[in-house]
């Protein structure tokens, strides 16, 4: 668990214990539980060092099991049955007493329970949500009905989930770099094997296939010094590394197979993933504009499987391009002793993952919430990264993706067309969930 693990299990319940608020015919479970049940989720994700894409599939999941429940319960919002690629029509669980949005919250956590290696570290997070509502008066009929209600409807979910495919992964043979010139190659310090190469197999939530938005083809490599890539190549080698530059590229690193070198050890660096920060980002949007529990659990089910996606259309290119790192090119054709700022993640170059689920969720988040919401993204702050001020989502996004030029891991083309198609996914996604609903004004 995150070194600050302990701290925010306390902080949470204090926030759950002032969000179970009494009204004058029922109690109600404030929508700042869905984030703190998202916060918890990447905790235990840094815990395992939970990879991108995973934690994508982790978050969609369990957002959709809550998201069902709400469905079921408030006509503003219809179930995925139909909407998503073969998701099932999930019955109503026959309970006598109950508080749908307590069985929201629980059924995120059962499904995140059962899905995340080590998902049993959130029954900590959810027996003190469930005893905070049970100190301000909820019933222990009305706590053990929500729990029976939410493995009702995660059980249903989590056999969505089984049938995806990704358990079939496992099956393929050992992903092998070709050796060719101008391919991804395994980089220092680690040298990891690549990341989930098979992903682009798994079922998509709204995507036709993994491939409906191919991207156009990267810059051709060359070692010709005066070809395209070269140029492009020396646009890396050459940027000054300004100091402005080094902070956004550590704000968004969100890389957690980080690996710091101490004597003759490597230690992992814990870190949470692009994912996980933008799920922080929809929390402290929604809390900003004041989104109702309903609301608060549909933007960030769609800003989950607009990640899903995304992640899935990225791979997808990312090892049918099989483009060669900057830090392995320029080591090997400019400058022996060149290195990055931000450590290479383990995959191939094009494209820029961290441009097409930001554009994706930074798409997602302004149709709900408006081009000019302004906020302040204080997610890395407990990771000891200070706080940035961003004037909308896609301005949030298009620092995203610089970040990784900055960072020395991106060749520009990947990150202008990763944008591009993050784009196509997000717009995308929100005419396949057929909101009609307009978008809120910020607060």
């Amino acid at each position: 668990m995150a070194k600050f693990s302990s701290l925010f299990f306390a902080i949470a319940f204090v926030y759950t214990l002032a969000g179970c608020q009494k009204s004058d015919s029922k109690k109600e479970i404030s929508p700042d539980v869905i984030g703190q049940v998202t916060l918890n989720m990447t905790d235990v994700m840094v815990h395992d060092v939970t990879n991108p894409p995973l934690g994508a599939r982790f978050f969609s999941y369990a957002c959709l099991a809550g998201y069902e429940v709400v469905a079921q319960h408030d006509k503003s919002y219809k179930s995925m049955h139909d909407v998503l690629n073969d998701f099932p029509e999930i019955a109503k669980p026959k309970v006598e007493a109950y508080s749908y949005q307590l069985a929201a919250a629980l059924a995120m956590l059962e499904t995140a329970k059962k899905m995340q290696p080590s998902g049993a570290l959130l029954q900590k997070y959810e027996t003190s949500l469930t005893d905070s509502c049970k100190a301000i008066g909820f019933s222990d009929e009305v706590i053990a009905g929500s729990l029976e209600y939410a493995v009702a409807v995660s059980k249903a979910i989590l056999k969505y989930a089984k049938s995806d495919r990704y358990n079939k992964i496992s099956n393929f043979p050992r992903y092998e770099p070709s050796g060719a010139p101008g391919t991804w190659y395994p980089t220092p310090p680690g040298y990891f094997p690549p990341v989930e190469p098979y992903f682009n197999t798994v079922r998509p939530f709204t995507l036709d296939s993994a491939a409906q938005f191919r991207p156009t083809a990267p810059v051709a490599f060359s070692e010709d010094k005066n070809s395209a890539f070269f140029k492009m190549m020396k646009l890396n080698y050459d940027d000054k590394n300004e100091e402005e530059h080094r902070v956004i590229a550590a704000f968004w690193d969100c890389n957690p197979f980080a690996l710091e070198n101490r004597g003759h050890l490597l230690v992992g660096m814990k870190k949470i993933s692009p994912g996980s920060h933008w799920m922080g980002i929809t929390d402290i949007a929604c809390r900003k504009a004041k989104t109702d529990f309903g609301k608060t659990m549909q933007i960030n089910t769609s800003v989950a499987i607009g990640m899903m996606d995304g992640f899935m259309a990225c791979w997808d290119e990312k090892f049918r391009s099989n483009r060669i790192r900057p830090e392995t090119a320029i080591r090997k054709y400019i400058d022996p002793t060149w290195k990055p700022f931000l450590q290479t993640p383990p995959f191939p170059e094009y494209l820029s993952g961290h441009s097409v689920i930001s554009t994706a969720a930074a798409v997602i988040l302004t149709h709900y919430l408006g081009d000019k919401f302004a906020y302040t993204d204080t997610v890395e702050e407990r990771f000891n990264l200070k706080a940035r001020p961003f004037k909308s989502f896609m301005a949030a996004a298009q620092e995203s993706g610089m970040s990784r030029f900055y960072g020395g891991i991106h060749f520009m083309d990947a990150i202008e067309n990763g944008q591009k198609q993050g784009e196509q996914v997000g717009k995308w996604v929100i005419g396949k969930l057929n909101v009609n609903s307009g978008t809120l004004a910020a607060h």
